[in-house]
């Protein structure tokens, strides 16, 4: 091909493929009504398919014959999608997360961007935020909120902080108001014509939060989450982009939304492990939005009643601004706790008498319960009293959960299902039967027990169906469910005014795990579920079935508070150099076939040279503890350093090495740096 030079401009572009690096393509100065400027989306041929890529820069000259170079097939956008902030906040994040940039633009964008179409062109309102707020519907808004003293001055700690980068950690106990400290901080941004961006860890936590903005606030509040349509999450973004929408409320995918006046970031409970992406593009949103708030020079908010040790410590060490609600917001008081010691007692599928008594009790005084157990299903396993056989998941390393309902047996990882096996496949017998509880079984015996009662249960089979999360909170609102059963979506976030009893049926799984995390997410999940009782005038109780009652984090926690817990997992981390005093990546590697994950790592751990890396070591390569998963033979190799700076470098010079050779197609691997699950 014979080009004019300049009659073309040479763009370097990202494209959308697993490759680490980045393309040179001209572009014809005759499709650039404007500069094509980098974050403009082009359409390229890309072997023998068409990409849409993303420009990343435009060079003055290639290393490539510009001759070679191909000609991009059309510009798709005359503006860029993204501020120069944003721009800077994708590319750290491939650097950080060593995912190639074409993917990170690609997971910023929403998924009506990514087809091979213009982007309607939405022009910013003349009106400014200051003058949306309107007297159209002043029923709208509620009396005044007068905050208390830990509430004001935290209120003032951020609002004078406004237009700068400054983290905080805001840390409540449940039930102290830290929504309506964020309500006071937004109002301040949005007089000053500026928006607000909160992230939430849950879809379920999107339409409670909606409702307390929308009863405040004017103004257009939009929601960005996995539920909307692919047009209604464009719609919302360009929103947001524009400068249309005053607040945006979104899950972890919300990260990179554009503003065009950001004032505010907020998180909401910071420390749940929702905020990490596990698979693909391993990001975590939370750290995402402190880095981008450095560089949009805004203030961010961590707001949490248990902070994640990394927060509290970065609070510590003066890192972040400490701001702490010690009390309840109104009369509430926080509710008393029990240990029930289950030992040696008589259990009806997982409850005990006691609490079915005690359940019993506060129906009778018209309060309303909240049952905790973190397992959906019948049963998590279905086996076989003659013989011992289990039924296993033929995809994956896995027991299979009965569904006693749907007549089926169900993996929990890959979605594979079989009905209900009800002979043996091993020795013919009938002898089969269900092991363990999940909510479906305590459904029933709830249902036995309290026949005139209403029970609602929240999990992930009740809420598959789009709204059927929101109904189900608006009856428990309604106070047309007596007796809510649930999993981790009703373990936080949720203002349950009514619920006057919370029980935890088994907090005992945590308490012996092999995750070093484990101790400190029990301590979470116990003041979260907690939580959810004594918000209003009536006091509220909390009840944990146990058959470990003397173990000394629970005790800890229960005697000492959820802090005093942190500060002792923090002393042992500092011991024995675990996270936040060291950093930590998984290398990890999936193959169809066994042992080739393994091999695979193995060699390159061989080739690591320790040299001028000190304080670094390497641990594995070791199957996962879920070796096979979704058909895949899975491997990790665990990289840990007290110099993230050095971890870094490491990494860096494995993805180079990685690179160069020749990897079979059925091979997957990926970098997961700052894992937060690592089994």
């Amino acid at each position: 091909m014979k080009t004019e030079s300049l009659d073309y401009v040479i763009a370097r572009i990202a494209i959308p493929v697993p490759l680490r690096k980045l393309f040179d393509y001209l572009i014809p100065i005759s499709l650039c009504s404007s500069p094509p400027l980098p974050g403009r989306r082009v359409l390229v041929s890309f072997g023998k398919q068409k990409k849409i890529g993303m420009i990343v820069e435009i060079l003055e000259k290639s290393h490539y014959d510009p001759h070679k170079l191909k000609v991009i097939e059309t510009l798709l956008d005359e503006a860029p999608l993204f501020s120069a902030p944003i721009l800077k906040l994708i590319q750290w994040a491939s650097l950080y997360y060593h995912q190639p940039l074409g993917e990170v633009f690609e997971a910023a964008i929403p998924n009506a961007l990514r087809k091979m179409e213009k982007e309607p062109l939405k022009k910013p309102k003349k009106t400014s935020l200051k003058t949306l707020k309107t007297a159209e519907n002043p029923a709208l808004i509620p009396p005044d909120f007068a905050p208390n003293t830990e509430q004001q001055q935290a209120i003032d700690s951020i609002t004078l902080s406004l237009q700068q980068f400054k983290p905080f950690l805001l840390h409540g106990v449940t039930g102290s108001g830290k929504t309506e400290v964020y309500i006071k901080t937004i109002e301040a941004v949005i007089k000053q014509g500026r928006q607000a961006l909160i992230l939430v860890p849950e879809i379920g936590l999107t339409p409670q939060l909606l409702t307390r903005f929308q009863q405040r606030f004017t103004e257009t509040i939009i929601v960005l989450n996995s539920s909307l349509t692919d047009k209604n999450r464009l719609i919302a973004w360009q929103k947001a982009k524009t400068g249309e929408a005053a607040i945006v409320i979104g899950t972890r995918l919300s990260a990179f939304v554009p503003l065009l006046n950001p004032g505010i970031f907020i998180i909401d409970e910071e420390h749940d492990p929702s905020f990490k992406q596990q698979d693909s593009f391993r990001y975590h949103a939370r750290d995402l939005l402190i880095m981008r708030a450095s560089f949009e020079q805004c203030p961010i908010v961590l707001g949490t009643a248990t902070p994640s040790l990394e927060t509290l410590h970065n609070a510590q060490t003066g890192k972040y601004r400490h701001l702490s609600l010690l009390s309840r917001a109104g009369r509430a008081t926080m509710p008393s706790v029990q240990i029930l010691d289950v030992r040696h007692k008589k259990l009806e599928e997982g409850l005990s008498l006691s609490l079915l008594r005690t359940i019993q009790e506060h129906l009778d005084k018209k309060g309303q319960i909240l049952l905790f157990l973190n397992r959906r299903g019948f049963s998590p396993v279905w086996m076989c009293f003659a013989c011992g056989w289990a039924a296993n998941c033929t995809h994956c390393d896995a027991k299979l959960t009965l569904h006693f309902q749907e007549k089926c047996l169900r993996c929990h990882h890959c979605e594979f299902t079989i009905s209900l096996v009800e002979s043996c496949p091993s020795c013919e017998s009938k002898s089969l039967g269900p092991v363990g509880a999940g909510t479906e079984r305590i459904e029933g015996v709830l249902k036995r027990h309290f026949p005139t009662h209403k029970i609602e249960r929240l999990d992930r089979d009740t809420t598959r169906k789009k709204g059927t999360m929101e109904a189900a909170l608006n009856r428990i609102h309604q106070g047309e469910a007596d007796i809510l059963l649930g999993t981790q979506m009703i373990a936080k976030g949720h203002h349950l005014p009514t619920v006057t009893l919370v029980a935890i049926l088994d907090i005992d799984q945590a308490l012996f795990s092999t995750d070093f995390r484990s101790i400190e997410r029990m301590g979470q999940l116990i003041v979260q579920v907690a939580g959810r009782t004594g918000r209003a005038e009536r006091p509220g109780h909390v009840i944990l079935q146990t058959c470990h009652p003397e173990h000394p984090a629970l005790t800890k926690i229960l005697s000492e508070g959820y802090l005093n817990l942190a500060e002792t997992l923090l002393a042992e981390r500092r011991m024995v150099k675990l996270p936040p005093f060291s950093y930590q990546a998984l290398i990890r590697a999936e193959a169809n076939q066994p042992q080739m994950a393994l091999k695979f790592l193995q060699t390159l751990k061989s080739d690591i040279s320790l040299q001028g890396y000190p304080a670094l070591t390497l641990s594995g390569p070791v199957p996962a503890p879920m070796e096979r998963r979704l058909k895949k033979h899975r491997a990790q190799l665990l990289v840990q350093s007290t110099s993230r700076g050095n971890l870094q470098k490491l990494l860096s010079v494995l993805n180079d090495k990685i690179n160069t050779r020749t990897i079979p197609y059925s091979l997957k691997w990926s970098f997961d740096v700052d894992p937060i699950d690592l089994y």
